[in-house]
């Protein structure tokens, strides 16, 4: 793939992509006031869940609805097809197998689309909250 613009703006502009999102951010410091622990981005947990709970075998990942194709939300830029349709697809199948991966395992994973938080956050919070309380009892 041929750019258009030189490497060192090519470079300053990746390096200004945050692996942390701001919705993240949002969800991660609701859950923990509502005394909910976890760890974020865990380094050695395949596809480093959002939110992790190892005690309980739990796995979080809040999808972004371009990078992960959300069939509701998910576009496809106009210029490059043939690139983003093959990054786009692979980071669905990617997607599919780290999900396959922790339910082989024996982890609960919860996967929730941006769309989700941007329409109703507090639905979004219980959720994950609830999720995570009919784990513990189990």
């Amino acid at each position: 793939m041929a750019d258009r613009i030189s490497k060192e703006s090519r470079s300053r502009n990746m390096r200004a992509i945050r692996s942390v999102s701001k919705l993240e951010d949002k969800i991660a410091k609701e859950l923990w006031s509502k005394g909910v622990r976890y760890r974020r981005n865990v380094k050695d947990l395949i596809g480093k869940p959002d939110i992790a709970i190892k005690k309980y075998k739990i796995a979080i990942f809040i999808d972004s609805c371009f990078w992960h194709a959300c069939p509701v939300h998910g576009n496809m830029p106009k210029s490059n097809t043939v690139y983003w349709e093959k990054k786009l697809e692979r980071n669905v199948n990617r997607d599919r197998e780290i999900t396959d991966h922790y339910l082989k395992n024996g982890w609960y994973v919860k996967r929730i689309w941006e769309h989700e938080v941007k329409q109703d956050f507090d639905k979004v919070i219980e959720g994950i909250i609830s999720f995570i309380n009919d784990i513990k009892k189990q």
